[in-house]
């Protein structure tokens, strides 16, 4: 089976995306299409911040993977026009890999930690009065000799990322002073991100096809993007380099993913669960084993999108399909199946 990142519609990164987020990524909150609500907050927040001189409080984003957390804190350092420290949380593995990051901070620098619920223990434990007071405490030495050297530190924030807020300790999410969540998009807005990236590569995209790769996106820019490249490479070497309505069909359909943005691995869960379980209910572990991926990539990276249309139900006694994935995989759901 493909990893993950080869599939057209995994919102999680793959190589070949890291460039091309850098290049399509916007600057500024004019340019961000999409989180309006989170907009709003934030402009009034910057705003408000650099009329008194402050750095801003730290921020804590959540959210799916591709829509766009690790973009809005660029944006955040460039509307304050500071500079910003990525990271992530698996990187840091000893206190003295984030006293290194902390100390070459200047005055109103953001640190980003991406991967935020991975941080240690003993790491969390460091950052606390480092977020709180701007201080870092350093252990000298050990045993009874041992002492504390407190270090300060410039006025910086924090902005964290995570897939996976519930695993944030709650002494640490407690210290970020706005915490946002990142919602699926709307599909015009999914449009207006492919036609503003179509701007940016020189791609001439009609309106039809804008439209038929925003409706197959997932509700999501990282999917989007990758999607109109696909669709562009695939004009130009199978057509005569115009992306037409056709044509952007035709790719897809070479991608096996269909009008809703579903591919042969969410295909087969759903299958899974409607032909080997009669519809559910059905644990997650007996899906997993199933459809020989593990737990975790089920859960967290093909099951929401399949909640989010509307194809399955979690209950007390496990995941069911529901008779809108019926009818989209062209299923009768039998009587017995609703005696559940």
């Amino acid at each position: 089976m493909p990893d993950i990142n080869e599939r057209a519609v995994s919102p999680e990164q793959s190589g070949d995306d890291k460039t091309l987020d850098l290049t399509l990524r916007p600057k500024k909150i004019s340019e961000f299409i999409g989180q309006d609500n989170i907009k709003k907050n934030l402009r009034i927040f910057l705003k408000a911040a650099q009329a008194r001189n402050e750095s801003i409080e730290h921020v804590l984003l959540y959210g799916s993977p591709g829509l766009g957390k690790t973009t809005l804190a660029h944006v955040i350092a460039n509307e304050l026009g500071v500079n910003i420290r990525v990271t992530s949380g698996p990187v840091i593995e000893k206190s003295g890999d984030l006293a290194a990051i902390l100390t070459n901070l200047n005055q109103g620098d953001i640190l980003f930690i991406d991967e935020i619920h991975r941080l240690n223990k003993t790491i969390e434990e460091i950052l606390y009065p480092a977020m709180e007071d701007y201080v870092l405490d350093i252990i000298i030495g050990k045993g009874p000799s041992a002492r504390t050297l407190r270090l300060d530190l410039p006025r910086f924030t924090i902005i964290g990322a995570t897939t996976k807020i519930s695993l944030l300790s709650a002494p640490l999410r407690d210290r970020f002073g706005m915490t946002y969540r990142l919602d699926f998009y709307q599909s015009h807005d999914i449009k207006k991100i492919i036609e503003r990236s179509a701007k940016i590569l020189n791609i001439s995209l009609p309106a039809e096809p804008a439209e038929e790769i925003a409706n197959r996106s997932r509700r999501t820019p990282r999917v989007a993007n990758r999607l109109l490249k696909r669709v562009r490479d695939y004009c130009q070497v199978e057509g005569d380099g115009d992306i037409s309505l056709n044509y952007c069909r035709e790719a897809f359909k070479l991608l096996e993913v269909d009008a809703l943005g579903l591919d042969w691995v969410d295909r087969k869960i759903l299958e899974v669960i409607i032909d080997k379980f009669g519809g559910g209910p059905v644990g997650l572990s007996a899906i997993a084993a199933a459809t020989a991926e593990d737990i975790a990539t089920v859960e967290e990276v093909y099951e929401p999108y399949l909640m989010q249309l509307g194809f399955l139900d979690r209950t007390p006694r496990g995941r069911v399909a529901t008779a809108t994935a019926y009818n989209h995989l062209g299923r009768r759901k039998v009587e017995q199946d609703k005696m559940i």
